[in-house]
């Protein structure tokens, strides 16, 4: 008897059934509908900001409808895009400018190496957090694309700074993992301690990766 899997990912009153069992999931759905009010809404296209497109043998996703809304709600869609969306190699230290005006809309806005100052945020930060946005704007039909690539090799990549946070002089790991040749996870974490060379950082940095591998 051919068997296949059933998937369910919730999330608050978020419900998406995905898998290879077709029968599987209509007695789920049916289970589900027995004990609570549910609506089946059919193939998936939104889930918590990101939209699903199907062409053929290709799944897309993308975040450019989250993202004009982010725009528009925070009055920022009048701005000119840009390239990359920070400075290579920027800095930021923890008094560095004057405090905002408006550190309740910084908090909304955080992204990356921003993170880092949400209690007083200052006028630089927000200039990066603007800048962001900008690439933000510029990249609304970029997406991450899925399809069967015919083989089933795992691979990971990872990169790291040698004690770049002018915070605490921690590095900051980056990692991004493939299966089939498609994204399946990334992560930016700051490494637990203080790494006393930039070996030692790198080192720390695919171990962190080899372990996500496993």
């Amino acid at each position: 008897m051919k068997r296949g899997i059933v998937i369910l990912v919730v999330y608050v009153d978020d419900i998406v059934i995905i898998g290879s069992d077709k029968d599987g999931i209509q007695v789920l759905i049916h289970h589900l509908s027995s004990g609570f009010l549910i609506k089946d809404l059919g193939k998936l296209w939104y889930f918590l900001g990101i939209k699903v497109a199907r062409l053929k043998q290709v799944i897309s996703l993308s975040q450019w409808k989250y993202t004009l809304d982010l725009l528009q709600d925070t009055g920022y869609l009048s701005l000119k895009p840009v390239v990359t969306p920070v400075e290579t190699n920027v800095k930021l230290k923890v008094d560095d400018g004057d405090p905002l005006d408006d550190p309740e809309m910084y908090r909304r806005l955080i992204l990356s190496v921003v993170s880092q100052s949400m209690t007083s945020p200052r006028v630089p930060y927000m200039e990066v957090v603007v800048c962001i946005l900008k690439y933000l704007k510029g990249a609304l039909g970029r997406g991450l694309l899925y399809r069967s690539s015919g083989h089933l090799r795992i691979k990971g990549c990872t990169d790291t700074d040698w004690a770049g946070s002018l915070f605490d002089r921690r590095s900051t790991t980056g990692y991004c993992t493939f299966i089939r040749g498609s994204l399946v996870t990334w992560r930016i974490k700051k490494q637990l301690v203080v790494a006393r060379s930039s070996a030692e950082a790198e080192y720390r940095a695919m171990s962190h990766t080899a372990c996500e591998l496993g």
